[in-house]
């Protein structure tokens, strides 16, 4: 049974209207309590225990925001992408620690908390929902997120580009480039700006053996390698990109291309 939540009166703090969806009913009292002590501007209007529940207060509430538990019955957390042709509000994945899902809501770009919900990190997801509710490429992202669980294959990843989100295939990737607080990711076609750094993209794509840190400021896909100087500790990669390879590096290098 879905359980109605009494909406906060702070007047002078714009609302975002929310939805919670939890199969625990631990879980659901706990961020309810959270979001009524540190995030007065949650408006929660609803607490779900599955899916086709969820589906039908979303229908009713129209959101600007829901809690999702990752893992439930019957359904999924992600596959609530089904029931809708397009997502237009905002979600937030809770999920208790698993590396393998964080790394596929990085790759989506896509928010989430792990249990138990750290308070901080709690007040930042819901303040970035505040500050820029941005739904229009959120059906992208929970397909991209779905596929990525459900295959177990990592194929695509979103990243922020001068405001602009973007996806891009996995595959294309030549290298990556840090450049302070950024990273360049050079494709076939252009170059994109990301703002985050390298060793985020280092973490999302450790398990695929291609691509190789040979660098502080360089991680590349050996597919796209054309030549390689032993002397000048350099790499020549397609599209004439020159990587720098590490004198540390340098024997794991040599042994990745083997």
């Amino acid at each position: 049974m879905a359980e109605r939540s009494q909406p906060l009166d702070l007047q002078s703090v714009k609302k975002i209207k929310a939805i919670l969806v939890d199969d625990e009913e631990s879980a659901r009292d706990v961020l309810h309590n959270l979001l009524l002590r540190f995030c007065p501007e949650v408006n929660l209007v609803a607490k779900c225990e599955n899916v086709k529940q969820a589906v039908k207060f979303i229908e009713a509430e129209q959101p600007d925001l829901v809690f999702l538990d990752i893992e439930m019955p019957n359904y999924a957390g992600y596959e609530i992408v089904n029931f809708f042709q397009q997502i237009n509000f905002e979600i937030i994945f809770i999920t208790a620690y698993d590396q393998y899902a964080i790394r596929a809501f990085e790759i989506a770009a896509i928010d989430y908390l792990l249990k138990p919900i750290d308070i901080d990190r709690l007040k930042n997801a819901v303040g970035r929902v505040s500050a820029n509710r941005n739904v229009e490429h959120q059906s992208q992202r929970m397909s991209l997120l779905s596929n990525t669980l459900q295959s177990n294959q990592l194929k695509n990843l979103v990243i922020t580009d001068k405001g602009l989100q973007q996806i891009i295939p996995i595959e294309s990737i030549i290298a990556i480039e840090a450049q302070e607080s950024y990273c360049c990711i050079n494709t076939p076609d252009q170059k994109h700006i990301a703002s985050k750094n390298l060793r985020h993209f280092e973490t999302i794509l450790e398990s695929l053996p291609q691509f190789i840190r040979v660098h502080k400021s360089w991680l590349i896909n050996t597919k796209f390698i054309l030549s390689y100087s032993k002397s000048e500790f350099s790499i020549l990669l397609k599209n004439g990109i020159v990587a720098k390879l590490s004198k540390y590096k340098k024997a794991e290098f040599e042994q990745a291309i083997k």
